[in-house]
This record gives structure tokens, sequence and C-alpha cells, in this order.
């Protein structure tokens, strides 16, 4: 383990009873957890979260999606159809800061578990709910994943190549980028509370946060007057050049650098240009102004690309970063789990978890000039004597007869 991480404490004290599954809900409460919250997965006894690919009494043939989405985090194994199952989660409840859950729409409030009843057991609860679609929409009932959010948010409708089909982006922005916005918004209530005593109940839909994600999109719309087109590669609006991927020295299906020289400064062009020794292109009538260039960008795309194949990815952009023109090389998730500065500055993490061994990304914001030390998924219920013995003093006697009862 890196010397380069930490356990942060921000939210110490703060306990949080979760009953998020997947990945929209778990991202939040992964979030408070790596933030310090004591978070207690409720679980159902037997296959738990659907993230962890269960099958009843047989072990978890896929677990690494559920190690991404889990770590830090407690679980107990809880039946919930059982009434005194259900009295243990509302004591828990009584004595939580935060409940959060993403089940499918009616499920929480057939439990009986809904805003007003659980704010009755605790009137400073913050109730936080991750849905497809919001209260109100046609589409309420609606059930969603990240692609559904997807295509119903926007995002795939300006994603593909242009004049070509729609294309799903490969990130879960209608998962994790929804969870974030949550984290992000129970953050605000906590202080809040701390201020006035005062409960919230906090609800996100999919669709809406995947809105939030394309503002630019809408500010391209609210210019040409027109839907925000696909336009592969180059970015949405349509009104810079040179900008997009260029090949480069490999021909491997990620061998690519996406170089941009920004309007906003044209330096980067005069730079860019000055780099790959055609000078004489600065002020040529065809490329002068950004309006000539983005007539003739098929050309200038051509003139760049040359350059580009005479060098790896990574020294392509290396080389354009020496000269202060925007770039990246097009690294793969490979690529990006073994990078060593990642290992050696604590943002990627080698876990061991309940039930084996996964290198992961931590929170990626760095405090103090540390990250965020990740602590292993739990297994079903692994946590169950603990956490209802510090949370509600139930002892070895009272687990034993829970267990008997089949409420564990």
């Amino acid at each position: 383990m890196s010397e380069n991480t930490q356990d942060l404490n921000f939210l110490q004290g703060i306990k949080v009873v979760d009953f998020t599954q997947f990945e929209a809900g778990t991202t939040c409460t992964e979030a408070l957890a790596w933030m310090g919250a004591e978070v207690v997965k409720i679980e159902n006894p037997g296959r738990g979260d659907p993230g962890r690919r269960l099958q009843p009494g047989k072990p978890d043939k896929d677990p690494w999606y559920f190690y991404e989405f889990n770590v830090n985090k407690k679980s107990i194994a809880l039946n919930l159809k059982s009434a005194r199952g259900l009295q243990i989660v509302r004591d828990m409840i009584a004595k939580a800061d935060i409940v959060a859950e993403n089940m499918a729409p009616g499920t929480i409030e057939r439990l009986g578990l809904d805003y007003e009843s659980v704010k009755k057991i605790n009137p400073r609860i913050i109730y936080c709910q991750v849905k497809g679609f919001a209260s109100g929409s046609p589409h309420e009932k609606g059930l969603a994943f990240d692609m559904i959010a997807q295509a119903a948010g926007g995002p795939i409708s300006v994603t593909g190549e242009k004049g070509g089909r729609p294309v799903k982006p490969g990130l879960s922005f209608g998962d994790t980028g929804t969870g974030m916005l949550m984290t992000a918004t129970i953050l605000g209530a906590l202080v809040e509370r701390a201020r006035t005593g005062k409960g919230r109940r906090l609800q996100v839909a999919m669709q809406d946060a995947m809105i939030h994600y394309m503002r630019t999109c809408y500010a391209t719309m609210n210019r040409t007057g027109k839907p925000a087109p696909r336009n592969g590669a180059k970015p949405g609006g349509a009104n810079n050049s040179p900008t997009g991927l260029y090949p480069t020295k490999g021909g491997g299906p990620n061998d690519y650098v996406y170089i941009t020289a920004s309007r906003a400064n044209p330096e980067h062009w005069s730079r860019l240009m000055t780099l790959i020794g055609r000078e004489d292109l600065i002020n040529d009538p065809r490329f002068a102004s950004g309006d000539d260039r983005i007539k003739n960008e098929e050309e200038l795309d051509k003139i760049i690309g040359e350059w580009t194949q005479k060098y790896e990815k990574r020294e392509a952009m290396e080389k354009l970063i020496g000269v202060s023109v925007p770039a990246g090389a097009v690294f793969d998730t490979m690529e990006l789990l073994n990078e060593p500065s990642f290992y050696e500055r604590g943002f990627m993490q080698t876990v061991k978890h309940h039930n084996g061994e996964s290198k992961m990304a931590t929170w990626p914001v760095r405090v103090d000039g540390k990250m965020t030390r990740i602590k292993g998924s739990p297994g079903l219920g692994a946590d169950t004597a603990e956490v209802l013995n510090s949370w509600l003093g139930i002892d070895a006697d009272q687990l034993a007869a829970l267990k008997a009862d089949n409420v564990l």
C-alpha cells in the first residue's frame, strides 16, 4: 500500500442505512464511506445486492463489479419480509443520519419505509432516493439502468459519427454520474442540518442528471437553434479547428492522440504549426482564422495526422504538452490501471476484499497531499453481529435467536 494514502474522517460519526444496489445509489454511499461515514448495506440473505451477481448457495463468479462500488462499507443480511427484520431496520434508522435507496419504483414504499414513515421515526433524517425518472414524469414508474438514462436523458443523441447512428458513451454517466450529484447534495444537507437541525428529502432522477451533464450541448443548441448534433470525435459545437483524434505510430485500436487548438487562445494554433514544422501555414489564407480552419478542416486534419503518425501516442502527447498545446493520448483501461504514477501516489491501490484481491482507483480528490485509503468490500452479512451490537446493543444470544427465526 502506498504511503500516500490515509483514512478520511470528514464524516466520522455519520451513520448511513444503505438500501442501494447495482451502481447509481452504491456510488453515492461509497463516496460517503470513503469520507469516513459508517455505511451499512442492508441486504437480503442469500443473494444480497444483485450487483454481487451471486447464485444461491454458490460462490460469486464475478465479484469485480461489486468491488468497485462497495469498498469501505459494512454489510448485514436481514430478512425484511419478517416483522422482526423490519423492526430492526426501523431501530437502526432511528439512530441514523442518512437513509439511501435506489430500488425499483414503489419497492421502498411497500416496505413501509417511505419518506413520511421514516421521518416519523427520525425527523432529522436525510432521506435520499435515486430513480430513473422523476416523480411527476410521465415515465416515473419506468425501470432504468445507465444506458436507459443515457438514452432518455440525451447523451446518446450527441454521441456517434456525424450522419451516423447514435452510440452509447462507454462511461457510466447515468449511474456513477447521478450518484455523485446525490453525494454532493447530501454533504450540503449535512451542513444545513448542523446549523438548523432539519432533515431533508433528496431525490434525483438519472434522466435529469444526464441533462445536467449536457450543459455544453444545450449551449450549442441555443447558439444554432437546432438540436445538438453528433460529431464523432469533434466537439459537439463544431466551432473549433484543429481539434479531434489524430492517429499515432503503432496502428493499434487506441493509438491516437486528441489535440485541440482553442479559438479562445490563438497561440495554440501557432504553437502547433511551429511544433510540426509548418510555420508557413500560420498565416496561410486557408487557415488564417478559426472560420477558415473549419472550412478547410479535412485538409488540415490530414496535415496534422501526418505528423502525429511519426510518434507513439505518449510521445506525441508529451511533445504537444511541451509547447503548451492541449493534448491527451487515448489510454485504455489496462494502460491506466498499470500506470506507475497512479500507484505511487496512491490513486490506484491493491485491495484485499472478503473473497479476493483487486487493483482499483480510490476517491479522486487528494486531501492534504494524500489519497483516501480503500478498505475491501464486505462479504454478504459479514458485519451483522458487529453492526447490530454497536448500533442496537444486540448481544450474541439475541443474535442466535434472530438467526433461528430466519430474521438474519
